[in-house]
């Protein structure tokens, strides 16, 4: 099971980042700048934000730290059981690492996981694959690193260190170093692999674990799925986000849109009005926020930026500049 964008995950998770933002000298409120992340349920620990919020809380961060250095991994190996509250403590009661992962990946919604999370296995070996595509391309690759890293943090902890790592594979060539990875898990990773995939002793991963407590593991899995019923949202402006950095893209009219969620455009822009947002609102946000990133992580000419963000010219994407941001596109980059 995936995410939509409109899936609600706890606050705790948010903080994570808040937390390692800090240590990197991030304050707060670049974090928090767009997100409508409320400071009571973060203060509270209890409240619950939208997947939406805590991507864009996520391309603040990406976009405040420096442009060398393995940042998706790094934050990835500051989660732990504890993060996912009863996900995390179900994953931790369950009888064998084997029996935790298929768990983990039916009530995927209430972990951090962007990517697309299948499990593979053959004679010797058990794991899981990690497929980026459904992630936006300016957000893959750390996220990407951010889910490995989580999954070798949980699977340690899970197992109390005691996994027999078989093999890390990724494709390309990531941000994070073979020896990061190493010393993580004690094998040398695979770079330009077919695919993203971390793997274990297969008989390891069924060797049951002791204390194994069946009741209290289903009493936990009952509260999982308790807990699914409550995340799952159906807020349409996040599947306007998600076919704007999708399928459609952000060239989409209004009309487009209705269409590909099939509603009129009356009934799309009524239900947009109920969330207090437009569909040009929407739009003009994803795009100045891609901007920012394309401006300070690639060295595409303005013209590419402006044809990637859907404008029919430059001028019409310099001057929505310097509404956004009040300089130009070329001055923002200077500065950053």
């Amino acid at each position: 099971m995936q995410h939509s964008d409109d899936t609600l995950h706890p606050v705790a998770i948010s903080q994570v980042m808040l937390n390692f933002a800090q240590r990197h000298g991030i304050d707060r409120q670049t974090c928090l700048l767009g997100t409508g992340i409320a400071d009571d349920a973060l203060s509270s620990g209890e409240g619950l934000v939208t997947r939406t919020q805590e991507m864009r809380l996520i391309e603040n961060l990406m976009l405040a730290l420096p442009d060398d250095g393995a940042w998706g991994f790094e934050l990835g190996l500051q989660y732990n059981l504890a993060t996912f509250g009863v996900w995390g403590f179900a994953l931790r009661t369950c009888k064998t690492l084997r029996e935790a992962a298929i768990l983990g990946v039916r009530y995927l919604p209430l972990s951090t996981a962007y990517c697309r999370i299948e499990l593979v296995e053959d004679d010797d070996t058990f794991g899981i694959t990690f497929d980026p595509d459904p992630i936006p391309p300016h957000l893959r690759q750390f996220l990407l690193e951010r889910d490995m890293a989580t999954a070798l943090n949980l699977v340690r902890e899970i197992t109390l260190q005691g996994v027999d790592f078989r093999a890390i594979d990724l494709t390309g060539q990531p941000d994070v170093s073979a020896l990061a990875i190493q010393e993580e898990c004690g094998v040398q990773p695979t770079f330009a692999a077919r695919s993203n995939r971390i793997l274990v002793n297969r008989a390891g991963a069924s060797q049951p674990f002791p204390g194994y407590d069946p009741v209290l593991t289903r009493m936990l899995e009952q509260q999982c799925q308790q807990r699914m019923d409550t995340v799952e949202n159906s807020g349409i402006a996040g599947k306007v986000r998600q076919q704007l950095l999708g399928e459609l893209g952000l060239g989409a009219t209004l009309n487009d849109m209705a269409s590909a969620l099939a509603l009129s455009s009356r009934s799309l822009r009524r239900k947009l009005e109920q969330e207090g947002t437009s569909y040009r609102d929407l739009v003009e946000e994803e795009r100045r926020q891609l901007a920012l990133q394309l401006l300070t992580s690639t060295t595409m000419k303005i013209e590419e930026v402006a044809a990637h963000l859907a404008y029919t010219d430059a001028g019409g994407f310099v001057r929505a500049f310097r509404r956004w941001q009040g300089c130009s596109p070329s001055e923002y980059r200077d500065k950053n």
